[in-house]
């Protein structure tokens, strides 16, 4: 076994590594960018190598910056972990030329794997079901649309190095299958120096299930069972879970024996994933191969009780898999969440900053959380917004819904935007409970965007419940800071006026032995919890049922988040409550005139000039910020009136682009 290894990545997946590097003791070596001088996963790593800048490009990039940081430090082997280089074939053939072991499979698998349109054609030799499209590399929009409506509208356009969502566009038209093969290619240009692009036929209702495969340098090849990827927002997943709600044993079996057969097709040894699209009648077409680990392969790890990591170290170092195909079993189920730095209220924008406060859950065994950040850490604009991966496992799939719900609560994140809020929607909501589910979930379900959760009236009362303890426990301690009197007749039993979600409830509460009664209006409720002013999370039992309340203070009252909803709940006394609906409400200032660039980002389009009419819907700017292009849009018909920005020009959140007339 290796001594020593270095992970040619950062964030979550480098500490991913190191932790199983760790447990089979094994050294590691992390490499880090200017951006990445505090990182967890440097911190984390025995040994540590700066290699550049924080772009990517100048960092991370640069194979001949990570074979340097080996020689230097003595690692015998390297962990690309996913993305940057790890599906690069001249990566791979470089480290083995300066007799470095790559963690991960050979040479032919990834070039062979790598490219789509090649993939696609020895899926097909090997006997695997493959999509109908077009396979040829498209010249320029004019072909792209003309192959598309060849094929069949709706078609997919997605770039040949591609991988993680992007370079992938959707068109159900000839008008958006120009613009799509334009935006494809430049995100592919710009993600993967590569801007070739196919075309395939788009299918309708599909459900994202793929194959985890794993081999060995021996000829052996074995699937570890399915994940279910279906619920994305363009094209990037968003929640995975294993298994699939949705596939049967013989589908599973057959699904499992075409990976193998492809695996087996390319001598294929390492941890792999062949992704497969699935129709309502569960006919299964190939997608890609995915040569590397995955973002959601914990899930596995869960359901399998195989540790991923290991057996990639293990396969790399010569060894034989120590399980059989007839070892696989599939035991309970596990659900993952990708928790990202994004605001989904503004339609799911970057948010780049500081973490000034980072509490993830701690609710056992059964809650796993993936990250590469720490309290204090800084999202950077220079890369993939990720904070973490949420994990959790329980007996069946509701019992691990249950799990990550809670976990959802207690996760506690502030100083940036983040994407709680609408994961949790998606847990609560009565359609992915019942595992009926598509690639189109995101869109079918939320086609004017995330607005915010429902408030249910069960989280409400619970709101309401806690917010009079915690005010009277706040009112104990004032008065005991003040060296006054703790009299227990005193603010405990006075009436007050919660105000939550527009309405005001009338409450009051007297302390028990070790609980508390909490009247709301003619009702009353039991709670428990041992909170104390500081704490940000509520742990509380209320009339027998288990609540996680996330709270920070409010100018009256306190800012309370429950179950993907955040509400504003003040708490009063009577007569403060009358007089502050006395209060002039804040005007906000009219920018609808305006077009603000809605995250920090580069301007890498401006298609309008000052006096030029515009359409609603036009495109009128395209921002690219952590590896995406988001294409700006006029939401109404109107004349430009100045133009305030530059192609080139780096903006903060909110910077004015365009003025309207």
């Amino acid at each position: 076994m290796f001594k020593r290894i270095l992970i040619a990545n950062r964030g979550e997946i480098a500490c991913r590594v190191i932790r199983s590097a760790k447990a089979m003791g094994i050294k590691t070596v992390a490499v880090y960018s200017d951006a990445d001088a505090d990182a967890l996963h440097v911190k984390m790593a025995d040994e540590a190598v700066h290699i550049g800048p924080s772009p990517a490009a100048e960092s991370y990039l640069l194979a001949d910056k990570i074979l340097q940081a080996c020689k230097d430090t003595g690692a015998e082997a390297v962990h690309p972990g996913y993305g940057f280089l790890s599906e690069r074939a001249a990566f791979v053939e470089a480290v083995q030329a300066a007799g470095i072991v790559f963690i991960g499979p050979d040479v032919q698998a990834i070039e062979a794997m790598g490219d789509k349109i090649t993939s696609k054609k020895l899926a097909a030799d090997a006997g695997v079901s493959t999509v109908p499209g077009h396979m040829g590399i498209i010249k320029d929009a004019d072909e792209a649309v003309k192959i598309s409506a060849a094929v069949g509208y709706p078609v997919m356009l997605k770039a040949s190095a591609g991988g993680g969502g992007k370079g992938m566009r959707i068109a159900y038209s000839d008008a958006e299958a120009h613009e799509g093969f334009t935006s494809a290619q430049n995100e592919a240009r710009s993600s993967f120096a590569d801007d070739r692009v196919f075309v395939e036929k788009f299918i309708e209702e599909p459900r994202h299930i793929e194959i985890q495969v794993l081999g060995d340098k021996h000829g052996n090849v074995i699937y570890l069972g399915e994940r279910e990827c279906s619920i994305q927002r363009r094209h990037q997943k968003v929640i995975e879970e294993a298994p699939s709600p949705f596939l049967d044993e013989a589908t599973r079996k057959a699904m499992g024996e075409q990976s193998v057969a492809l695996a087996k097709a390319v001598d294929y040894c390492s941890a792999g994933t062949v992704e497969f699209i699935v129709d309502k009648n569960r006919n299964f077409y190939f997608l890609e191969m995915n040569t590397r680990l995955q973002v959601e392969h914990p899930v596995s790890e869960y359901v399998t009780g195989v540790d991923l990591v290991e057996q990639m170290l293990r396969v790399a170092a010569g060894e034989e898999l120590s399980i059989a195909q007839d070892d696989v079993t599939l035991t309970g189920w596990s659900v993952e969440t990708r928790v990202y730095a994004e605001d989904p209220i503004r339609g799911f924008l970057p948010s780049i900053g500081r973490l000034t406060h980072y509490i993830p859950p701690t609710l056992g065994d059964d809650v796993r959380v993936d990250t590469g950040v720490f309290e204090g850490a800084e999202i950077s604009m220079f890369y993939d917004p990720m904070i973490a991966k949420l994990v959790t496992y329980g007996e069946n799939r509701d019992a691990a819904i249950a799990k990550q719900r809670r976990a959802l609560d207690e996760f506690y994140i502030r100083g940036i935007a983040h994407n709680i809020p609408f994961l949790s929607a998606l847990m609560a909501h009565p359609r992915f409970q019942s595992g009926d589910i598509t690639t189109a979930f995101i869109t079918e379900e939320y086609p004017d965007g995330f607005l915010g959760g429902a408030l249910s009236e069960s989280v409400k009362r619970a709101m309401v419940v806690t917010a009079t303890l915690l005010n009277a426990i706040d009112k104990s301690r004032a008065t005991q800071l003040e060296g006054q009197l703790l009299d227990p007749t005193g603010p405990h039993e006075c009436g007050w006026c919660v105000t939550i979600d527009g309405e005001d409830i009338m409450t009051s509460i007297v302390p028990l032995e070790d609980k508390a009664l909490v009247a709301i209006g003619p009702d009353k409720a039991e709670i428990t919890c041992d909170w104390m002013p500081g704490d940000h999370v509520v742990q509380a039992n209320i009339d027998g049922t288990d609540f996680a309340i996330e709270v920070d203070r409010a100018p009256v009252g306190y800012r309370m988040t429950s179950d993907g909803v955040t509400m504003e709940v003040r708490v009063q006394s009577i007569r403060a409550a009358t007089l502050y609906g006395f209060m002039p409400e804040k005007v906000e200032a009219d920018m609808s005139r305006y077009l603000l660039c809605p995250m920090p980002g580069l301007i890498v389009a401006l298609n309008v000039e000052a006096g030029d009419q515009v359409k609603a819907g036009q495109a009128l700017a395209v921002v690219e910020a952590m590896k995406m292009e988001n294409i700006l849009r006029a939401e109404k018909d109107a004349v430009v009136k100045s133009v305030e920005a530059a192609e080139g020009d780096s903006l903060m959140v909110d910077a004015v682009i365009l003025e309207f007339e």
